[in-house]
């Protein structure tokens, strides 16, 4: 992989990594946004947006609020539009949302860490934010985006590497296909999960059916 191509993987995941939480929450965290535009950078933005799309259909019930574990998908969508980049998709797509799901549940542990860090550098100047100096409140501010931004760039990092040597495993073309029909499958069981657990009862679960009704109807008149 070329150099710039490279630096420009690790620093747009390392924005989306930030996106997340820490900066703007502009939604290029979603995987369908990091991975169009990695795929983009890799001279295929169609790839990054079908690896993109699956990944969202397991991000769509995770909500970043709170102290909830939840994994980060943004780092991970950028990994695996290196595993899905001028690659069949039948063949690559199973293999590319699998490393992506792994590496999205180690950013989820990542975020633990950065938490607990955050409180460590909150706890040291309890008594200055007591005391309501400025200073001090953006200190904590600036130093928690960078933590996070070297949190982010780490974890693509180590996506990166493993999309690299992922690239390199020779998987027979039936075990692949297999691979790729599978993750298809999870991916759309955790979407309609989710949506059924958001959906409750009553009204929302009428529209929800309506809507699935509409797609399947658009999807076999297309």
């Amino acid at each position: 992989m070329p150099a710039p191509t490279l630096l420009g993987l690790l620093v747009w995941g390392t924005l989306v990594g930030l996106d997340l939480v820490s900066v703007a929450q502009s939604m290029i965290a979603r995987p369908f946004v990091a991975g169009f535009v990695a795929g983009a950078l890799l001279g295929d933005p169609a790839a990054g947006l079908r690896i993109g799309v699956l990944l969202e259909l397991f991000a769509l019930d995770v909500l970043p609020a709170g102290a909830a574990r939840y994994p980060d998908y943004g780092p991970a969508t950028v990994a695996a539009a290196v595993i899905v980049a001028d690659a069949p998709w039948e063949l690559s797509l199973g293999l590319g949302a699998t490393v992506a799901l792994l590496l999205a549940v180690l950013g989820g542990w990542s975020l633990q860490w950065l938490r607990r860090a955050n409180a460590r550098a909150i706890q040291r100047h309890a008594a200055a934010l007591a005391a309501g100096e400025s200073g001090t409140i953006r200190r904590l501010q600036y130093g928690g985006v960078a933590r996070d931004a070297l949190r982010s760039a780490l974890l693509t990092a180590v996506g990166l590497a493993a999309a690299v040597g992922a690239r390199s495993l020779a998987l027979d073309r039936r075990t692949a296909v297999a691979l790729t029909l599978v993750v298809l499958g999870a991916g759309l069981a955790a979407a309609l999960g989710g949506a059924l657990r958001r959906a409750g009862t009553g009204a929302r679960l009428r529209w929800l059916a309506a809507g699935l009704a509409l797609g399947a109807l658009g999807a076999a008149v297309l």
